[in-house]
């Protein structure tokens, strides 16, 4: 008797333990930061507020990758995937654009959207894939600076 109480006493001190392990999910999206970083890629939690005719609605705040643009690119542009290898504005225009169109085939279908200024190029990502999927979100981002 004496025994299962010592035991369940020793269980439920230990048991807090447990939760401060971070789940698989949370392993993943820390490996996937990591590797982010050692490519050259910025990350940060930005909030959004989504367009409402997205069917499904990304999170708020969402991992956002950047970078920054090459001296002398002034162009403006943001682009949605609104279902895999669908690249629409902000009028829901269809992505014509031969350049964008052929980057935007290589990014995963965890991308939510591609936007860039005049300053910044920046990725916003579900942090879901592959093995080497940070190589092609960041081959991406390369081609597109």
């Amino acid at each position: 008797m004496t025994v299962w109480l010592v035991v369940s006493i020793l269980a439920l001190i230990l048991s807090p333990l447990a939760w401060l392990r971070p789940s698989r999910k949370q392993s993943r999206q820390m490996d996937l930061r990591l590797q982010a970083r050692r490519a050259g890629l910025a990350m940060q939690l930005a909030p959004q507020q989504w367009p409402h005719w997205l069917e499904k609605q990304p999170p708020s705040p969402c991992p956002q990758y950047y970078r920054a643009r090459r001296a002398g690119r002034v162009d403006t542009w943001s682009y949605w995937q609104v279902s895999p290898g669908v690249w629409w504005n902000q009028w829901r225009e269809v992505c014509g654009e031969a350049r964008l169109v052929a980057v935007f085939a290589e990014l995963p279908e965890s991308v939510y959207k591609v936007e860039a200024d005049s300053r910044m190029l920046a990725l916003y990502w579900g942090e879901r894939g592959e093995e080497g999927v940070v190589e092609t979100v960041k081959g991406a981002l390369d081609t597109l600076a």
